[in-house]
């Protein structure tokens, strides 16, 4: 069971649920009745302070806890969530509103940054450099930053913080969590399974809240690192802000796709991709593909397709397993969303497919829009040049394969991207040349497995280190050389030149 009440959500401070003491709060939907079924209290800065401050007490001993200790808690860890997978995608669907199978893939990738971080005997190893001078030895450690925070987004609200903390706490840090307001019972749900896995009280912490709770922890002295995922406006002012008080970001930010497609490509696959990578989790995902840059005649081939496809999709409650898409996270953000699709055809753009018409029975105060699919996008409308992150799909159309690579290098954005093509020439000249951080060749969404890093170009990312596989371990650890030589009488007396190496 969720710790607290069903109806309030806690924040989780020092191993327990504590009420939160402000007069703020924020209501939490059912996406598919479009009813509030919960509240969340936004905390106040003393609430943040408190939850820092345990971080901190934490810390003295957790750092110093033995690799084999934190190995055992992030194996207990991992079967525990592995054990609970269902109830945390219930509780996701419930809350954010996307489907059930798609909900449980999203535990199922966050379990994969899990499984990373427990090979920290391997990711720790230092290197040891013996006599690079005489009689002296010469070797590295990664150490913990210290008590370290993230910031996450409502559209992955298990497997974002899990890119996060599993990370950090294999280093040895202690963790703040600010999730999003709009779906944060997983989060308690997840705190709960890491006490139950052994891990001491203070060392994982979560603070719900808003633009209070987040300028607390860019403030906070103690905290010396933070992760933040979400739009590139709120990235920029993370970075920034995190920098100038010194401390370690990263801030991943948001993200205008493109997948590219060839004459010479297989057009079912690439229908099938279109429509998986555009409407799955309702467009919600940083990783959605949203424009569709159709080469030569391919459009007039592909759309067809697409069309057939987006006509046989089931919209529904997320609950319901017939249901291939669920609705969006809130009255606000539809309606935001809906208004890109008037103003693109205002802009010149053809609407071949409206969800805005889109009624589900039974669900007639949900937060839903269908599929929509707008044809002769142009750089230029709003519709292409700003990131929807809706169940919108752009088609832009182009006569040359430099032409497609041109407009994704002169967006700004350069999040994601991939090419659908039989030519394996075109395929690797569009992987060597592309500007963009994660490429897909036949693959629409191309996230990276654990054990590489995720992280986009341009203004998709702040900071040089992308987040969880290997940049993870450096961005929680400060690497730290030692020059070692033991008293020896030969080497005696003072010398006031510059060491060199003999």
């Amino acid at each position: 069971m969720l710790p607290g009440s069903m109806d309030t959500i806690r924040n989780w401070i020092n191993g327990r649920a504590a009420e939160s003491k402000s007069e703020r709060h924020g209501e939490v939907f059912n996406p598919a009745t479009g009813e509030v079924q919960k509240s969340v209290g936004f905390s106040t800065v003393p609430e943040v302070d408190e939850a820092v401050a345990n971080a901190k007490a934490a810390l003295a001993s957790w750092q110093h806890a033995s690799i084999a200790t934190r190995t055992r808690v992030l194996f207990a860890y991992r079967e525990l969530v592995n054990r609970n997978k269902n109830e945390i995608a219930k509780l996701l669907t419930m809350e954010h509103g996307k489907v059930l199978s798609d909900a449980l893939g999203e535990v199922t990738r966050g379990l994969e940054v899990v499984e990373y971080a427990c090979g920290l005997a391997e990711l720790l190893k230092g290197e040891i450099s013996e006599n690079v001078s005489t009689e002296v030895d010469s070797y590295s450690m990664r150490q913990p930053v210290g008590v370290v925070a993230g910031i996450t987004p409502f559209n992955f609200p298990a497997m974002v913080p899990m890119w996060m903390y599993p990370m950090a706490l294999a280093c040895g840090n202690t963790f703040v969590l600010k999730p999003s307001e709009r779906d944060p019972s997983v989060t308690l749900y997840c705190a709960q399974l890491l006490k139950e896995a052994g891990l001491p009280d203070g060392v994982f912490n979560v603070v719900h809240g808003d633009k209070v709770a987040v300028d607390r922890l860019l403030d906070h002295p103690d905290v010396g690192a933070l992760s933040f995922v979400g739009s590139t406006p709120i990235a920029k002012y993370i970075y920034e802000t995190g920098t100038r008080n010194g401390k370690r970001v990263q801030a991943l930010g948001g993200a205008k796709n493109h997948m590219v497609v060839l004459p010479d490509a297989d057009m079912d696959l690439a229908a099938d991709a279109a429509v998986g990578a555009g409407y799955g989790s309702a467009g919600e995902r940083c990783m959605a593909i949203s424009v569709l840059v159709a080469v030569g005649n391919a459009a007039d081939r592909l759309i067809p397709k697409i069309m057939e496809r987006i006509a046989a999709l089931k919209v529904g409650n997320g609950l319901d397993p017939e249901s291939q898409m669920g609705p969006l996270i809130t009255r606000a953000h539809r309606d935001k969303v809906a208004s890109y699709v008037g103003r693109g055809a205002e802009e010149g753009a053809a609407v071949l497919v409206d969800g805005r018409t889109l009624k589900v029975k039974g669900h007639e105060n949900g937060f839903f829009l269908g599929p929509t699919l707008l044809d002769h996008v142009k750089p230029g409308m709003s519709c292409y040049q700003d990131e929807i992150f809706g169940p919108v799909l752009g088609v832009s159309r182009v006569a040359t394969y430099e032409e497609a690579i041109r407009m994704i290098h002169e967006h700004p954005y350069g999040n994601g991207t991939a090419i659908f093509t039989n030519d394996g020439g075109a395929a690797r000249k569009f992987r060597h040349e592309i500007q963009v951080g994660m490429v897909g060749i036949n693959v629409p969404i191309p996230v990276p497995m654990s054990y590489y890093s995720f992280g986009g170009w341009k203004q998709s990312l702040f900071g040089d280190l992308h987040i969880y596989g290997p940049d993870g371990i450096r961005f929680y650890t400060r690497n730290k050389v030692v020059i070692e030589r033991w008293p020896d009488p030969r080497f005696r007396g003072v010398d006031l030149g510059f060491p060199q190496n003999k």
